[in-house]
C-alpha cells in the first residue's frame, strides 16, 4: 500500500551560533504524494535550513522527518537515493560539461543516462546543442535546466528544490514551472519548492508562509487569499516617494507597503476610502489614483507577518 505521505514533518527546531539564531522554531507539515509543495517567504525565513535537513545534509536540533517513511537521520543512505536536491546556489562543475555534469551525477547513483533519458528528455533537448560547454560558460537559463537533469537522472520520487528560479529571466521562470507540472503529471513526482517571488506560489497545490523559522500558515493559494478579509486600496500618485512617506505619517493607514508601480494600503479601524482621499489632497496629492485592489499573495503574507510581530511576547 502507497505512503500517503512522501513527506512528514513533525516539530523540526535548528539554531546556530549555539542557539542565538533560531532558523526553524518547531516547524511541522506533511507533503502527499504527487503534490507541490511551496516554502514561501522573504530570505532568511529558514527555508534552506528546511532543505538542507530534508536533503540529509544538517542534523536538526529535534524533531523528525521521514521522506517515503524513511527518517532522514537514520536512513540517510536510502533516503538520498529517493530525492533529487537542487539548491540555490548553481552547484554543478563548473569546468565540467554538460554532458559530463549530467554522466557523473547518473553514475554516482548507479544509473545512466540512457536509462533514465525519458525523465529528462524535454528539458535536455533545450541544452543538448551546448553539450560540450562547460557548464559555467552556461547562461542562468541554461544551468537551471542542466541542474534539474542533473537532479532528475536517478529517477527520484521527491525533488527539493530551493529558489531554483532566483537569478532567472521572467521566460526561463514561466518554462521552469511548466517543466516541473509536466513532470508531476506524467511521473508522479512529488516537489516542494522554495520561491521568494510571491507569484509563484499560485504554481503549488499548497503552500507556507514563512517567516523567521516559522509557518505563518499553510493552505492553497486560494485559501489564504480567501482568509484575507481586509479593504485593499491600490494607491499612486505623481510623487511616488513622497506618498509612501505620507502615507506611513497619517494615523489612518494600518499597512502601506510597495505592489509593483503602485502602493497596496489597509486603512485603519473607523477609516474609509474618502477618509484616504482627503488626507491626500491635503497633503498635496491632488492627482492621486486610489482604487479598490484584490489581494494576492503577497498581501496576506504582510498581514499575517504584521499580526505575528504583533503577538510576539515582549
Amino acid at each position: 500500500m502507497p505512503m500517503p505521505f512522501i513527506v512528514t514533518c513533525d516539530t523540526l527546531a535548528k539554531s546556530y551560533r549555539r542557539g542565538k539564531v533560531q532558523a526553524l522554531r518547531g516547524v511541522s507539515f506533511e507533503v502527499a504524494e504527487g503534490e507541490m509543495f511551496g516554502l514561501i517567504g522573504p530570505d532568511g525565513a529558514g527555508k534552506t535550513t528546511a532543505f538542507r535537513i530534508l536533503a540529509t545534509l544538517l542534523l536538526p536540533d529535534s524533531g523528525s522527518v521521514a521522506v517515503d517513511g524513511l527518517d532522514v537521520v537514520r536512513q540517510y543512505a536510502e533516503v538520498r537515493r529517493r530525492i533529487g536536491y537542487m539548491p540555490g546556489r548553481f552547484s554543478l562543475y563548473a569546468d565540467l560539461t554538460v554532458e559530463e555534469n549530467l554522466a557523473f551525477f547518473a553514475a554516482t547513483f548507479g544509473t545512466t543516462i540512457a536509462e533514465n533519458r525519458h525523465l529528462i528528455e524535454d528539458i535536455y533537448t533545450q541544452i543538448e546543442p551546448f553539450r560540450e560547454r562547460r557548464a559555467g560558460k552556461l547562461s542562468g537559463g541554461m544551468k537551471q535546466k542542466l541542474a534539474l537533469c542533473c537532479a532528475l537522472i536517478h529517477a527520484p520520487r521527491l525533488l527539493l528544490l530551493d529558489e531554483p528560479t532566483t537569478g532567472v529571466d521572467p521566460v526561463s521562470r514561466k518554462e521552469f514551472w511548466e517543466m516541473l507540472a509536466k513532470l508531476r503529471v506524467e511521473y508522479g513526482i512529488s516537489v516542494i519548492a522554495s520561491t521568494p517571488y510571491m507569484d509563484e506560489a499560485a504554481q503549488c497545490d499548497r503552500i507556507a508562509l514563512m517567516q523567521d523559522g516559522a509557518f505563518l500558515t499553510t493552505d492553497t493559494p486560494r485559501g489564504i487569499i480567501g482568509s484575507y478579509k481586509q479593504r485593499l486600496f491600490r494607491v499612486r500618485s505623481g510623487r511616488m516617494h513622497a506618498l509612501l512617506a505620507d502615507l506611513n505619517e497619517w494615523e489612518g493607514t494600518q499597512t502601506a507597503f510597495s505592489f509593483g508601480e503602485a502602493y497596496h494600503v489597509t486603512l485603519a479601524p473607523g477609516k474609509d476610502e474618502a477618509d484616504l482621499r482627503a488626507y491626500l489632497v491635503s497633503k498635496g496629492h491632488a492627482d492621486c489614483d486610489v482604487s479598490e485592489a484584490k489581494p494576492e499573495i503577497e498581501d496576506c503574507f504582510m498581514a499575517l507577518a504584521q499580526t505575528s510581530e504583533e503577538n510576539e511576547p515582549r
